[in-house]
């Protein structure tokens, strides 16, 4: 015993030691150093690539050139799950230029991430794999993990692609992997609609993972293809989301396949099932919901009230209900005002899509459609506070109760600029955004003397989520605002990449090392920042870095 205990630990060192070693190679070679020196194999070499969840949390040589010498995080070029060389261009262009090389150490760590660590499965449409009867699984396919957990989350990953959009048209293995993207998705939404994070395609061969969780679920879901059931309307938003931003920045119609066509079909399904409200206007009577979520849990927010049937909705609202948050925590009020915004922006963007494609039938009914939800947000999701005037509600309930608070997560209330859904002068924007920064107006707005951000129920009372200020970032013209929420994000990576969330009062108490899609908001900060106010990260004078 004892002398294998000693093998694995000189078998670590010495990896450790080959991994130190290339990475001060790569310091004056730049970011493409070989660990282990060119000429092999790299097929045999991924086999004896670390789990990046155990390799996120330890920091690596060489340390960037700030005063907070923060890691190189990224594995070697043979670990890393896709490349290209377009994302390596702009790295080192970005890394030149940024004043701040803290800053841009997290940002080289950061905006690749999802290509080097979350690509589980991908393959292009001349690739042979496992065909099936129904034309599911065809084309191009992209499995994309959320990072430390095997599984892929549908806003998660559009997210986690999102900094590579405007790259697409200019690199054909991005465009190729995005595409893939959506058309996994679409057999995700095809298969259940209502469940928001998805097992590996079966033509991946990849094995599925078990939640750990004992969960009663209506309509009911096939385990092998499904990770977690929980029904949030801003996944199906988010799917159309990726289309939506893949056609923006490369005019391709490439996804508009029979399948995606059926994808629509059933999210149009189920924005009718839930848009029914829980008692039938004419008679009162009850009238049971589609969906039906009962877990066996000891924390409220991971399972509905009312034995999986969620509170009460009110009739006529042309809102659409949301049985839980982006966080994935239960919605308390079932109308879920950020995630109705989002819908209503993606519904008519996918109208406009459909009408350039010849489908003008189709294109009236989504933008009627999102239309009405966008009506329903404005009637239904605004409410008068005594302090702060006329606000977005969190989530409301078509019977005049509303829920006045923001999450971090996206879609938010503070990202409704950056969904479309309002400017950032929108008068009612600038006094919710005032009542979610300030700790008397959203009781998740947590302060404490390491950080300070937004939160929510999913990690407690006393950790912010970085992407929470990110977005303040994104969302202000405000340079002195938009530099402390930069130092304060910056401060908080010590393992030069972004955490789920932080604890206010420590640092080092945070959850998760490895979360892609808090890594890419953070990239796309910074790229906004480029375009929109390059002299705060490139110096006085400085011209934009602008990604056409």
């Amino acid at each position: 015993m004892i002398l294998f205990v000693l093998t694995y630990a000189l078998l670590g060192i010495s990896f450790l030691w080959n991994g130190f070693a290339g990475a001060l190679e790569g310091a004056k070679h730049g970011s493409n150093q070989e660990a282990l020196g060119s000429g092999i194999d790299g097929d045999k070499y991924k086999t004896a690539c670390p789990d990046y969840k155990h390799y996120s949390v330890i920091p690596h040589r060489p340390l960037s050139k700030g005063p907070l010498a923060l890691p190189y995080q990224r594995p070697s070029p043979h670990c890393r799950t896709f490349s290209s060389p377009l994302v390596e261009e702009i790295i080192e262009e970005m890394s030149a230029r940024m004043e701040d090389k803290d800053l841009a150490r997290i940002f080289e760590n950061a905006f690749p991430n999802t290509l080097d660590t979350t690509v589980r499965w991908h393959v292009n449409s001349t690739a042979k794999h496992n065909h099936y009867r129904d034309g599911s699984w065809e084309e191009a396919q992209s499995f994309i993990v959320t990072g430390d957990i095997n599984a892929e989350w549908l806003r998660d990953s559009t997210n986690q692609l999102a900094q590579y959009q405007a790259l697409a048209k200019k690199d054909t293995k991005l465009e190729t992997l995005i595409l893939g993207a959506i058309n996994t998705q679409a057999e995700y939404v095809i298969e259940s609609p209502y469940c928001n994070a998805f097992q590996p395609p079966p033509p991946s061969g990849e094995p599925a993972v078990n939640n750990g969780q004992d969960d009663t679920v209506h309509p009911a879901y096939e385990p092998s293809r499904v990770f977690e059931c929980k029904y949030e309307l801003d996944s199906l938003a988010h799917f159309l989301a990726l289309g939506n931003q893949f056609h923006k920045s490369t005019g391709s119609k490439a996804f508009l396949s029979s399948r995606w066509y059926i994808a629509l079909d059933t999210i149009l399904e189920v924005l009718t099932e839930q848009a029914k409200p829980t008692f039938n206007p004419a008679t009162g009577k009850f009238e049971k919901n589609e969906y039906l979520f009962r877990r066996m849990t000891n924390r409220g927010t991971e399972t509905l009230s009312l034995s999986g049937i969620g509170n009460p909705l009110g009739a006529g609202t042309g809102l659409i209900r949301s049985a839980f948050r982006p966080s994935d925590d239960a919605t308390i009020l079932g109308f879920f005002i950020p995630a109705n915004a989002m819908m209503a922006v993606e519904l008519k963007r996918t109208a406009e899509l459909l009408k350039s494609a010849g489908k003008d039938a189709l294109a009236g009914k989504l933008k009627e459609l999102g239309e009405s939800i966008e009506k329903g947000v404005w009637e239904h999701g605004v409410v008068t506070n005594k302090i702060y005037g006329e606000v977005f509600a969190f989530e409301v309930d078509g019977y005049g109760s509303a829920i006045l608070m923001d999450d971090a997560n996206l879609p938010s209330l503070l990202a409704l600029p950056l969904l479309g859904f309002v400017d950032a002068d929108n008068e009612v924007y600038k006094n919710t955004r005032k009542m979610i920064l300030d700790r008397a107006g959203n009781p998740y707005c947590l302060v404490g003397k390491a950080f300070s951000g937004v939160g929510g129920p999913h990690v407690g009372l006393q950790h912010a989520w970085p992407m929470s200020r990110l977005v303040q970032a994104m969302t202000s013209n405000d340079d002195n605002e938009i530099k402390e929420v930069l130092n304060n994000v910056r401060d908080t990576s010590k393992l030069g990449l972004i955490h789920e969330s932080v604890n206010v009062g420590r640092v080092a108490d945070y959850t998760r090392s490895w979360f892609a899609w808090a890594n890419s908001v953070f990239a796309q900060t910074i790229l906004d920042l480029a375009a929109r106010k390059p002299h705060l990260i490139f110096g006085e004078g400085a011209k934009p870095f602008v990604i056409a």
